[in-house]
């Protein structure tokens, strides 16, 4: 075992905290320029994310250890306690911000990669938070001195880097399923909008194109212009309703936590999923929002699913199909309903009663026959993310800890992806 100090860079701000809050206020900021590394960039990742402030080259030069370089490890010591970032080697320069800290490595000794990924195990984990406060906002008290003294098991330089290489695959496979279904989810988006908002294949039409990217069968079913409506002009021939022509909404079941027994079927909140039950109250495929408590997060379930009573699920789809009424719910802005005061709260009847232009069945099942085999392949590929990162993070604490050989992880490796 070996400590955080024995494998820092030599020479002085190796490890080092970001400036003291007087040295980088806000107004020094700036519009473009040196980045900062603040702990909302740090979000689970190897890579930074989020929005960066700036400051000038020269502030920077002013602040001295505070300047990262590639490869150097960042961590909070205030605010996101755990959370372990790499400085990417892209151009860019980056500094810490004053709730922040770093760790340069001394890499004849330790590879970042590998310390990183010790810190991303539950025990490197542990050793960030062990000496932390969690009264107000969570601090680190001495928090250089609390990096340092960090003891972890260092293998051969060799041994890190395939060890690393080994987690980095997979982590870069888990995030290429997630950034596909990003993508696969947004064409179902822009679809929608661009069918039923936009009316794109009308607008074609009525300029004597080929709506772009459909295929002849589908561009029959939409007219070849527009008419005034109350809502203002429509494609011909489509009408002007209400959101409850398109769909009903009912309030969720009640399901207390020591009635839930685990099983195949997913219980949904108004946050999102919670858990599972043996039993279904609606069948899939589902949409589902929030009543009370958090408004505007839309679900679409392709499994029958248990609506817990803090949601509204649509109990009838009668214009709209599963994928249409999801994208139609996702528009609204639930939030300016809110009908509670402490606890937002939805009611269903304001919801029903908003003016809606209704597209004839034919269009709607279009777009259905498209749009469900989009969803149907992301929930895939978010199960392929969700298995793979199981065994990561199972891997993860044996393979840094030395309880596990490379072969065997790869070959769980290997089972994991080929059962995918």
């Amino acid at each position: 075992m070996v400590s955080i100090d024995e494998i820092k860079a030599p020479g002085a701000g190796s490890i080092s905290i970001g400036p003291f809050g007087s040295r980088m206020k806000s107004d020094c900021y700036v519009d473009a320029g040196v980045r900062v590394v603040r702990g909302t960039n740090l979000t689970g990742g190897r890579s930074f994310s989020g929005e960066f402030v700036f400051i000038t080259p020269e502030k920077a030069a002013e602040l001295n250890s505070a300047n990262l370089s590639p490869n150097d490890l960042v961590f909070p010591h205030r605010g996101a306690i755990g959370e372990v970032g790499i400085v990417p080697d892209d151009g860019e320069r980056y500094v810490l911000s004053s709730s922040l800290m770093k760790l340069t490595c001394d890499v004849d000794r330790a590879r970042p990669d590998f310390i990183y990924y010790f810190f991303k195990s539950t025990v490197g984990r542990f050793e960030l938070l062990k000496n932390s406060s969690q009264v107000g906002t969570p601090g680190i008290g001495q928090p250089l001195t609390s990096l340092r003294q960090i003891k972890l098991a260092v293998p051969p330089i060799g041994e890190q880097r395939k060890i690393a290489a080994v987690l980095r695959a997979l982590d870069d496979r888990i995030a290429l399923l997630r950034e596909t279904n990003t993508t696969l989810e947004a064409i179902a988006q822009a679809l929608f909008k661009s069918w039923f908002v936009d009316f794109d294949p009308v607008r074609a039409k009525s300029q004597g194109l080929a709506p772009a990217g459909m295929d002849e069968a589908t561009a029959a079913l939409f007219p070849e212009g527009f008419e005034e409506s109350a809502l203002g002009p429509v494609p011909w021939g489509w009408s002007v309703g209400k959101l409850e022509d398109l769909l009903v909404l009912q309030r969720g079941f009640d399901l207390p936590a020591q009635d839930r027994r685990s099983g195949a079927f997913p219980i949904i909140a108004a946050s999102g999923l919670s858990g599972t039950h043996d039993e279904a109250m609606a069948k899939g495929p589902g949409v589902v929002t929030g009543r009370s408590g958090v408004l505007g997060r839309v679900f679409l379930e392709l499994g029958d699913y248990w609506p817990l009573n803090t949601t509204l699920w649509v109990k009838e789809f009668r214009r709209a199909s599963p994928c249409f009424a999801y994208e139609t719910l996702r528009r609204l802005d639930f939030k300016a309903f809110n009908a509670g005061s402490a606890v937002p709260t939805l009611n269903r009847n304001h919801i029903h009663g908003l003016p809606y232009v209704l597209p004839p069945e034919h269009c709607v099942a279009a777009y259905e026959a498209v749009a469900l085999p989009l969803h149907q392949r992301r929930r895939a590929l978010e199960l392929q993310a969700q298995s793979l990162a199981e065994v990561r993070d199972t891997l993860l604490p044996r393979l840094i800890s030395g309880q596990l050989r490379l072969p065997q992880a790869e070959e769980a490796i290997a089972e994991a992806t080929h059962a995918d």
